[in-house]
């Protein structure tokens, strides 16, 4: 739905801190939130205490109080509730190509990878047509609450020309709504002579070198929103290693990353290696945005 937020909930206190992130976010945009659930009732072979109708009023009470919750803090919000009776996975992803962002809950970073973005997470990761934001747990949140609004967006720009296109609107978007500075993130290395065409060298030469090159390509793909977005502040930031690294270097004092995931890999749907990378380990909300 044009204009919602929507946030989807499993009863954690990861989610309970995305619903706040989320709160704030459509508070600022001037956008509705709607909280979901979605369940289905299973029985199993095994002794279960309660029943369906114990286990329904559950996800109603903690959809109920997390409405309450963001209430308190956003009074004139306008904020629904819907419990959705449908597997978590399709669900999310339909929600997600409805709403002008999805918002989920992380547990967080460390040195594991397994378990760090649930499963359900990273298969709506893959899957969804529009914007999700994996919003980290509630002492991270807390701690970047009352700083928000001056922490940098930083954007990773690995794609330039038309596939950067969703991914800069969304930082751009986010950088204007915020009034925050905008660090738009470029790494290169020095590649293969396999893949060093003459066309490449004659390019590199004309631009200086290399790194001169990086920061025109950078240049160029930032230009049109530039001028879309002339009140944002850009830092252009173009540096060598690998992308994941220095994106994540870069992203220490930042209050929300962005990063692209593209949709025309054959195969497997994936996230790919900078997004999974900074999904596990930036302190700060992490947006995805889909690109072809």
């Amino acid at each position: 739905m044009p204009g919602t937020i929507t946030v989807g909930l499993d009863g954690t206190d990861h989610a309970l801190a995305a619903a706040e992130w989320a709160a704030h976010e459509a508070a600022r945009r001037g956008t509705a939130l709607r909280l979901v659930h979605a369940w289905v009732w299973r029985t199993t072979d095994t002794v279960y205490v309660g029943d369906r109708a114990v286990e329904e009023r559950w996800v109603r009470n903690m959809l109920h109080e997390a409405k309450a919750r963001v209430a308190k803090v956003h009074p004139d919000l306008d904020v629904t509730t819907e419990l959705l009776v449908d597997d978590p996975v399709p669900t999310l992803v339909d929600e997600a190509s409805r709403a002008e962002m999805l918002v989920l809950g992380s547990r967080g970073y460390g040195t594991l990878t397994g378990y760090l973005v649930g499963s359900v997470s990273l298969q709506v990761l893959r899957r969804a047509a529009g914007p999700v934001v994996m919003v980290r747990g509630p002492r991270h949140t807390t701690v970047r609450e009352s700083t928000d609004e001056m922490g940098e967006i930083v954007v990773g720009v690995q794609d330039a020309g038309e596939a950067a296109g969703p991914v800069l609107e969304f930082a751009f978007a986010a950088a204007a709504e915020r009034g925050a500075t905008l660090r738009a993130v470029r790494a290169w290395s020095i590649p293969s002579v396999l893949v060093w065409s003459p066309g490449s060298m004659w390019l590199a030469d004309q631009a200086g070198g290399l790194e001169p090159l990086q920061k025109e390509i950078l240049a160029d793909a930032l230009r049109p929103w530039r001028q879309k977005y002339p009140d944002v502040d850009v830092i252009e930031h173009v540096e060598i290693g690998a992308a994941s690294e220095v994106l994540l270097s870069n992203s220490r004092r930042a209050s929300l990353v962005v990063v692209g995931r593209r949709t025309h890999d054959t195969g497997l749907r994936r996230v790919g290696s900078v997004a999974h990378a900074v999904l596990h380990h930036a302190p700060a909300a992490v947006a995805v945005v889909p690109h072809p």
